[in-house]
């Protein structure tokens, strides 16, 4: 089994930046392609972005495209989410899962098989 634990949310100004960070326990990740999605109140959970285990293929959504960046350290058995240019949109609890297909990066949340609990970051205008 594999435990994930996201940390880092926080209330930002639009504008600013914040990193999150996603520790895995359990087993080691280095092959999972790990991805980080949100849900806004009200809202879905929605894709935001992925990194395959050799963190050299990343994949985002639109709308964070240019202003996010996703990163990992296996030798920490961590991922990280580097959000820039926040705005009040990318309200939302954001949630770290992993995908065991090593082989393939997915935007599919039934494709993650392990998430942890969620980081709340709110964005003030």
């Amino acid at each position: 089994q594999v435990q994930l634990v996201e940390s880092g949310g926080r209330l930002v100004q639009a504008g600013g930046s914040l990193r999150l960070s996603c520790a895995a326990s359990g087993r080691t990740v280095s092959s999972y392609t790990m991805g980080w999605f949100r849900q806004a109140p009200g809202k879905e959970r929605e894709f935001v972005a992925a990194i395959r285990g050799s963190g050299t293929i990343t994949y985002y959504s639109d709308f964070v495209k240019g202003r996010f960046t996703i990163s990992r350290d296996n030798t920490k058995n961590t991922v990280y989410l580097q959000m820039t240019s926040l705005k009040p949109e990318d309200t939302a609890v954001y949630y770290c899962a992993a995908d065991p297909q090593f082989w393939r990066i997915t935007t599919d949340r039934n494709d993650y098989n392990y998430w942890g609990q969620g980081s709340q970051v709110t964005v003030s205008s």
